[in-house]
C-alpha cells in the first residue's frame, strides 16, 4: 500500500497557495492514492527550547507506527534532486542551527551544499516525528562522541520525551537517508549499485577488507557480479562501524570479516590475527549485531545494522528477522512507504 500523507492541515508555517486546485483522491481495490496539495513556504518563528511543546506548528509531519522493541528500524529517505523549489529548500534551511548552516554554506559546490543542508533538515524533521513534534525540529541539539559520531543532547530534566532513541544518517550524490531505532545502536549506509571506482576491485579488497572476503570476491569470475559484492560487503561493514560509533579509524575494515551466505544469515566474526584487545577501539568489536541489506529503488544497496540482543542470550540458533519499514519523504509535503513495493528489495 502507497501512503501519500496530507499536510498542510492548520498549519502556521505553511500556507496553501491561492487558489490550490485539488486533486483527486483515488482509491481502488488495496491501494490508495492521496494527492496532495502543495504549499507556500511562510517565515518560520524562532524555536522554542528543547522539550516546549509546538502545538500544532509542525502537524504536517505526521507520526510514523510505533518502534515497539528494539529490533525494529524505520529508514527515512529523500532524493535531492527532486527537491527544486527555492521557497521549500529555504525552508528547510531555516531548521538548522547556525553550525549547521555554516558547515552547509561553506560548501563550494552548490551541489555538496544542498546536499549537506537537507542532510540536517532530514534529520531534524524524522527525530520530531519520534516525538509526535511535541519537539520542534530546529530544537534539537546533539554532541559527538570521540569519533565523530552525533548523538541526541537531551536536557537533564525533560520528560516530554523517552530518550532510547538512536539515529544514523548516511548519503550518496542522489540520496539521503536517516535510521531510527529504540534501545538500540544503529548504523546504516547506502551505496549506488553503479558505483565505479577508479582502483581494481580486488586491489581494494586487499587493502581494506580480510583475507576470508578477498577470497570470496576472487571466486566471483563475472566482474559485474564482482562489483557488486565488493560494494555489498562495503556498506554492511561500514553500517557495522558507524553503529558501533567508532568510525573508520576506530573499526578499519580488515579487524573483522562479514560473511554473507550463511544458514544464520550475514554474520561477523573477528580476525584474531589482526585484532590487538589492547588498542583502543578494538576491544569493543563484538558479533552482537543483526544485519540487513536491501536494494533501494533499484539503484541504491542499504545495510542496516543493529545490536543483536539474542545473540548475547544464547539464542542465536533462532534468530528473528530484523522489522524494517522505510518511507520516502519530501517533508512537510508528502510522504510514501515503499516497504512491500518494488521499490525495496530484500537481499538478507
Amino acid at each position: 500500500m502507497h501512503r501519500r500523507l496530507l499536510c498542510c492541515r492548520a498549519m502556521p508555517l505553511l500556507q496553501l497557495s491561492p487558489p490550490p486546485p485539488q486533486r483527486a483522491l483515488g482509491v481502488s481495490g488495496s491501494r490508495m492514492d492521496h494527492r496532495l496539495l502543495r504549499c507556500r513556504v511562510m517565515p518560520l518563528q524562532p524555536p522554542p527550547p528543547l522539550g516546549v511543546s509546538v502545538g500544532r506548528l509542525f502537524a504536517s509531519l505526521p507520526s510514523p507506527p510505533p518502534l515497539q522493541s528494539r529490533r525494529e528500524v524505520h529508514v527515512w529517505y529523500l532524493c535531492p534532486d527532486e527537491l527544486n523549489d527555492q521557497s521549500q529548500l529555504n525552508m528547510y534551511e531555516e531548521l538548522l542551527s547556525p553550525v549547521e548552516r555554516k558547515y552547509a554554506a561553506s560548501m563550494k559546490v552548490p551541489a555538496l551544499r544542498k546536499d549537506a543542508m537537507l542532510s540536517r533538515a532530514l534529520l531534524r524533521t524524522t527525530l520530531s516525528r519520534y516525538t509526535d513534534c511535541k519537539i520542534d525540529p530546529r530544537s534539537f541539539e546533539f554532541k559527538k562522541n570521540e569519533f565523530g559520531k552525533p548523538e541526541i543532547l537531551w536536557p537533564p530534566d525533560n520528560s516530554i520525551v523517552e530518550r532510547p532513541l538512536h539515529f544514523n544518517i548516511s548519503h550518496t550524490t542522489s540520496l539521503i537517508a536517516c535510521g531510527i531505532a529504540v534501545h538500540a545502536h544503529i548504523g546504516i549506509d547506502i551505496e549506488e549499485k553503479k558505483r565505479n571506482t577508479t582502483k581494481n576491485i580486488l586491489s581494494l579488497a586487499r587493502r581494506y577488507f580480510t583475507p576470508s572476503e578477498v577470497d570470496y570476491l576472487i571466486a566471483i569470475s563475472d566482474s559485474d557480479v564482482q562489483r557488486k559484492e565488493f560494494l555489498k560487503l562495503w556498506t554492511l561493514k561500514e553500517a557495522y562501524v558507524k553503529a558501533l560509533g567508532l568510525g573508520f579509524s576506530g573499526a578499519p575494515f580488515n579487524t573483522f570479516s562479514i560473511m554473507l551466505e550463511t544458514s544464520k544469515g550475514i554474520r561477523i566474526s573477528k580476525v584474531s590475527k589482526v585484532c590487538d584487545d589492547s588498542i583502543s577501539g578494538f576491544d569493543h568489536l563484538s558479533d552482537n549485531w543483526q544485519f540487513t541489506l536491501a536494494e533501494l529503488n533499484s539503484s541504491h544497496y542499504m545495510s542496516v545494522c543493529i545490536e543483536d540482543d539474542s545473540r548475547k542470550q544464547g539464542l542465536e540458533n533462532t534468530p528473528v528477522p530484523v522489522g524494517l519499514k522505510v518511507w520516502k519523504t519530501i517533508p512537510f509535503v508528502e510522504d510514501t512507504l515503499v516497504s512491500g513495493t518494488d521499490a525495496l528489495k530484500l537481499i538478507a
